[in-house]
Order: structure tokens, then C-alpha cells, then sequence
């Protein structure tokens, strides 16, 4: 048994090739722009307009059999394999490395007709006390580490504590940097500050590629998402991402769609490309389905390759092994059979 792999199953380009090291990007790099007001002013987002597209994607999109093992396999390197618990330890993290290294089961990929994919996830994302361990363990993989940064997840410590967390990462061998804004600026509309809090992150990334949490959940509104979005591409970001996963509304799909809508804006307006990047409350493989026929839709196919859309995950990677055995033997496996992360 074989899976499909059609532009349409986009699996061909999964593994270390596609998955590691530093994006390797087939775009120019999205640089630091001039702070522009007038366009973030000018936002304004239909919530029930949103709402209605959203709602009728399930309806309009489905893949199945073969095409939907497919997309799975891609799924899981799109996937930054992720912990950020209070309890997590140095062993801890190396299991989650050996899972990124060979995130489904042999025996499985050979069922599949994928064994020589060379397929792992697309990034393993720690706190930074544990990014040197992480680096240690997925050395040679091509698997890149990225930390969360900058006081998360509230982004509320001093700034020069912040700025330290994205050198002291780096310098432990992160290649990606995760930072969270500051949420107040966005709620009081304080728009330059933001920016030049976004552009410091940058500058202090450097090489290493940075990507943008909003904490969406906190945001009140699709119209402060939206422009929150834009500044943060105006800032120079590589990527937005919705969550930090501790917020009690997490990454959605009308926040998802406006948040694209951004990121082509900025596309037509620049010419340069940003990644995107849900967090938080993704678990289901359906789920991830829906966030794929989304950015194709709304993005394009560039958009499913990890360079520039991620998935912020830990327990999706479960699901999606359980649906790729049920196609591959027609049964279900109960979640404790799978391999943990």
C-alpha cells in the first residue's frame, strides 16, 4: 500500500530536506519595514462575514483514503513538537526528540509505501532552560529547536530581561525563537510601540528566525488581531502565530482566516512572504485537516510546506498516528499503543 502524493497530497517533500535546519526558504526573508499607520488604521474585520466562511469549509473540503494519509504524513512535519510544562525535565525533552527524529512507527511508514520519506517534524519547541538539551539530542537530524521567549508566557518582564532570553536561546543553539508581544499595547491601541518592541526582537534574533505570538485569545477583538498582525510583519517577522496555548481561547479558525488575510496583505503589499503558525487546543487529526485546507485555500500551496505554516502541537501528533493505522490496517489502535511524545 502506497499513499498518493499529488501536488494536491503535497508528501514528497517531507523530512529533514523539508523539516530542518534553519527554514530553508525558497522566499527572501522577510526584513524590519517602515512603520506605516495608515494601513493598520484603515482594518476593518466583518466577525459574522468571517464567521460564515469559516463554517462552510468542512462542507467544501474533504480528502479521504490514500489523499487523506497524505495530508496527515504532511501534518506531522509541519508540527512543532512542543512542551511547555512546569514539570518538564531534561529526560522529558530527549524522549520528545527521539519522537521528532521518527514520529511514526516504522512498521507503519512501511505499511504506507513511505519509509524513505525521511519524514520528522518540523521543529521541537522548549523553554529555554532545556533548548541546550534539546539541541544535543537532535543533533544531525536536521530537526531545528526553537524556545519560546521573552518573558512567556504573559510578556510581561522587563525588556532588558527579554531581550537577554532571545541571546541567551541563541546562543544555546536555537535556530527559532517564539516571543510573545505585549498584549496591552494592542488593547490600547499603542500601535509604534508595539512595533519597536517587535523590530527589538528582531534585531536581537538575528539569524535565527523569529516568530510572533500574539496571544489571540486576549486580543479582544478580529480587528486588533488583524492589526496587531500587520505591524508585527511591518516589525519584521518570520511568522505569526496565533497562542501561547495557555490562553483560554486558543487558536481558532476565524482567527486563522483573518490572520492569513493579513499575511497575503502584506504579501501584496511587500512582496515578501510570512509564515503563520496556529498554537494550542489543536489535538485532532480532522482538526489539522482543516487548518491545511485553509491556508491552501486562503494562501496557496507554499503555504503547506514548513518554511512557512506550522502547526504548534503536542497532542496531534497521537491522532494522527491512530488515523494513519486505521487506513493502513483497518482498525483503530487504542492512543496508549502509540509511541508518546
Amino acid at each position: 500500500m502506497r499513499v498518493a502524493s499529488p501536488v494536491d497530497s503535497p508528501v514528497e517533500a517531507a523530512g529533514p530536506g523539508a523539516a530542518g535546519g534553519v527554514l530553508p526558504a525558497a522566499h527572501a526573508r522577510n526584513p524590519i519595514h517602515p512603520f506605516d499607520l495608515d494601513p493598520v488604521r484603515a482594518i476593518r474585520i466583518n466577525r459574522s462575514a468571517v464567521e460564515r466562511r469559516v463554517g462552510s469549509l468542512p462542507g467544501r473540503r474533504t480528502v479521504k483514503k490514500a489523499w487523506q494519509a497524505a495530508w496527515l504524513l504532511r501534518a506531522i512535519t509541519l508540527m512543532d513538537l512542543t512542551t511547555l510544562s512546569g514539570d518538564d525535565t531534561p529526560g522529558n525533552v530527549r524522549r520528545l526528540c527521539a519522537k521528532a527524529r521518527n514520529p511514526v512507527r516504522q512498521d507503519l511508514l512501511e505499511a504506507l509505501g513511505a519509509a524513505e520519506l525521511g519524514i520528522t517534524t518540523g521543529a521541537v519547541c522548549v523553554y529555554h532552560g532545556l533548548v541546550a538539551t534539546a539541541v544535543k539530542a537532535l543533533e544531525g537530524s536536521g530537526v531545528p529547536v526553537a524556545a519560546v521567549s521573552t518573558g512567556f508566557p504573559a510578556g510581561l518582564s522587563p525588556m532588558k530581561e527579554r531581550l537577554a532570553e532571545i541571546h541567551a536561546s541563541i546562543a544555546d543553539g536555537a535556530k527559532e525563537i517564539d516571543i510573545v508581544i505585549t498584549r496591552g499595547l494592542v488593547l490600547r491601541g499603542d500601535w509604534e510601540a508595539l512595533y519597536d518592541e517587535v523590530r527589538a526582537f528582531r534585531e536581537a534574533c538575528g539569524e535565527a528566525h523569529m516568530k510572533v505570538i500574539l496571544g489571540t485569545g486576549e486580543l479582544a477583538t478580529l480587528t486588533n488581531i488583524a492589526r496587531a498582525s500587520l505591524v508585527s510583519m511591518q516589525a519584521g517577522a518570520d511568522f505569526i502565530k496565533t497562542s501561547t496555548g495557555k490562553e483560554p481561547t486558543n487558536a481558532t479558525l476565524p482567527v486563522g482566516l483573518v490572520m492569513a488575510r493579513m499575511v497575503r496583505a502584506h504579501l501584496e503589499a511587500t512582496g515578501f512572504k510570512v509564515g503563520f503558525k496556529p498554537a494550542g487546543g489543536i489535538r485532532a487529526a480532522k482538526s489539522s485537516l482543516e487548518w491545511m485546507f485553509l491556508m491552501k485555500e486562503e494562501l496557496g500551496d507554499e503555504w503547506l510546506k514548513p518554511d512557512l505554516f506550522r502547526f504548534g502541537a503536542s497532542g496531534l501528533l497521537t491522532d494522527i498516528e491512530r488515523q494513519l493505522e486505521h487506513f493502513a490496517t483497518g482498525r483503530y489502535a487504542a492512543a496508549y499503543r502509540q509511541p508518546s511524545p
